[in-house]
């Protein structure tokens, strides 16, 4: 009779009492107990059995495990010590896992692509996220311009919106255009609160970030880039010229509206209207003046 899958509810409390685990809410622990949620994720990121995974926050191995039977290898960061004893117990079974445990944050993802997947493996990364730090996670990959295809991860929805925000919508602005700049973002999914052990406070996404093979616009520099656009939303209710006031001390209004005029965007509008390719010539623009 074959074994029962972590994520399922009795499961995860069997192993939870066993190991006698206490969650810690600084870390945001929550636990999924739906094999079929799990299921869904993994057919969203494109796993096979060709593919190199890694995975953030592992905690008890739910997804892990879904993982391991259904890719080449993978490798999970964990940064709770104590799960590791949990983690060697509830993934022997599985030859092609790796738990490493270590900060995401500073870990060397390129040192660890190359130790443990072969060259020209196709890499995704796939991760139920710690909500509290989410944007911090994606951003170091992202920035990091790891050799992956994809990056499939579960977050709060309300961030998942953001991140995946069209011009001229609420929930679009400089997260928006930074994670558009290096992908193409779709949120894949919701997932409800009972699919969790313990049920967390928000409601989940699924989101799917496909790497581009280059960013849709060409920037003279990008950090300069990235410092414009967040600059355009410090005031989302402010025109551009009175926020592009504020960033650039060098240049007068007068100076800021003749730019804007010759570019073609105007100076009433606001930052949640433009496009990248609005924002990447504004840029352009301010760096060559």
């Amino acid at each position: 009779m074959p074994k029962p899958f972590i994520a399922t509810p009795n499961k995860t409390k069997d192993i939870l009492k066993k190991h006698q685990f206490a969650f810690k809410k600084s870390l945001g622990q929550n636990f999924l107990v739906d094999v079929n949620v799990l299921g869904r994720i993994i057919e969203h990121a494109g796993i096979d059995l060709h593919s190199g995974v890694i995975e953030i926050g592992p905690g008890i191995g739910s997804l892990t495990e879904q993982l391991a039977i259904h890719s080449d290898q993978v490798i999970a960061y964990e940064i709770d010590q104590r799960l590791l004893p949990i983690l060697e117990d509830t993934l022997q079974a599985y030859e092609n896992t790796k738990v490493i445990h270590a900060d995401i944050l500073q870990a060397d993802v390129h040192a660890a692509i190359r130790d443990n997947f072969t060259e020209n493996q196709p890499i995704h990364v796939v991760a139920n996220l710690p909500y509290y730090i989410t944007t911090p996670i994606l951003m170091k990959l992202l920035q990091d311009k790891l050799p992956v295809s994809s990056l499939t991860v579960m977050i709060q929805k309300e961030v998942a919106d953001r991140m995946a925000a069209q011009p001229n919508s609420k929930s679009y602005g400089s997260l928006s255009v930074a994670v558009q700049y290096y992908t193409e973002a779709e949120v894949a999914m919701h997932v409800p609160k009972q699919a969790f052990i313990p049920p967390p406070n928000v409601t989940s996404s699924v989101l799917k970030l496909t790497m581009r093979e280059k960013p849709p616009v060409s920037v003279r520099d990008e950090e300069q880039f990235f410092s414009v656009v967040r600059a355009c939303f410090v005031h989302r209710r402010k025109t551009l010229l009175n926020n592009l006031a504020n960033y650039s001390k060098a240049l007068s209004k007068q100076q800021l509206t003749i730019l804007l005029n010759r570019i073609g965007i105007s100076q009433t509008r606001r930052g949640e209207s433009l496009s990248i390719a609005e924002f990447a010539e504004l840029a352009n623009a301010l760096y060559e003046t």
